[in-house]
C-alpha cells in the first residue's frame, strides 16, 4: 500500500482504535504509546504511520474482512427461500456489497 493511502486511513475513529493499528501493535508494542496519546500529536500519528507501513495490520485486516464476509454470505444463503425475485434480487445485492467492502481502497 503505498504512503498517501495509508495517510488517508483513519488510526483513530470516534475513540476507537482501527484493526490495522491494533493488529500492528501485536508486531511492534512501542506503538501503543502513540495509540495511548490518542494521535493528538503529529509525531505520534507519523510514528504510527511507520510501523504500520513496517507492520502486516493492512493486511490482516483485509484478511479478517474476507473471513466475515464469507460468513455474510453463508448467513444470508441460510435464510429461508421466498420465490420471490425481489427477495432473490436483495440477497445477491447484500452479497456483493460485502465483496465490494473488502475490495475498496478508500
Amino acid at each position: 500500500m503505498n504512503m498517501q493511502k495509508m495517510i488517508d486511513m483513519p488510526l483513530y475513529v470516534q475513540g476507537i482504535v482501527t484493526a490495522p493499528v491494533l493488529f500492528a501493535m501485536e508486531e511492534f508494542p512501542e506503538l501503543r504509546g502513540s495509540v495511548e496519546h490518542g494521535f493528538n500529536d503529529p509525531s505520534d500519528v507519523a510514528t504510527a504511520l511507520e510501523y504500520l507501513a513496517k507492520s502486516q495490520g493492512i493486511e490482516r485486516t483485509r484478511l479478517l474482512a474476507t473471513e466475515h464476509a464469507k460468513l455474510a454470505a453463508r448467513a444470508i444463503d441460510a435464510l429461508p427461500e421466498v420465490g420471490n425475485k425481489v427477495a432473490l434480487v436483495s440477497r445477491q445485492a447484500l452479497k456483493d456489497l460485502a465483496q465490494k467492502l473488502i475490495r475498496r481502497t478508500k
